[in-house]
């Protein structure tokens, strides 16, 4: 009986699926269109499976064409640059300050990203929100 069951699964061989790979090259900062997509069969460790989930995001790095796109290599599209001026929030206890900050970093809604406080010089970690501020959550030191 056990000779059985193994030989069936000798037999039917590892399972393999299709991931996701990059049809051209891609450079960095691009919106992934479904062009820019292929499947190719195989499995990599950590690779995306689902083309749907790609699309409409933006390559963090550049992905070359054949290989497999991985979740580390895209992110939502970036609407904070760089040096960018932009509101910077922070709520604790039922206050809330708002003041300006200078985005050290490119980031997308959701993002964890570095800002410097214009006012105080102090450099703070806060998320992206969809209106394009940056909330502070934590203390500010």
């Amino acid at each position: 009986m056990i000779r059985t069951i193994l030989l069936c699964l000798v037999a039917a061989g590892p399972a393999s699926a299709d991931m996701i790979v990059a049809a051209q090259t891609i450079r960095a900062k691009t919106i992934i269109e479904p062009e820019h997509l292929s499947t190719a069969p195989g499995d990599a460790a950590g690779a995306i499976e689902d083309a749907d989930a790609l699309l409409g995001q933006e390559a963090r790095v550049t992905l070359y064409a054949g290989r497999p796109i991985r979740s580390g290599d895209v992110g939502p599209p970036a609407i904070i640059e760089r040096n960018e001026i932009v509101t910077m929030n922070f709520s604790s206890a039922g206050i809330t300050i708002s003041t300006e900050a200078r985005a050290l970093d490119r980031a997308g809604v959701g993002d964890r990203i570095r800002a410097m406080n214009l006012t105080s010089r102090n450099t703070v970690f806060g998320t992206v929100t969809e209106d394009g501020s940056i909330f502070v959550d934590g203390v500010m030191k």
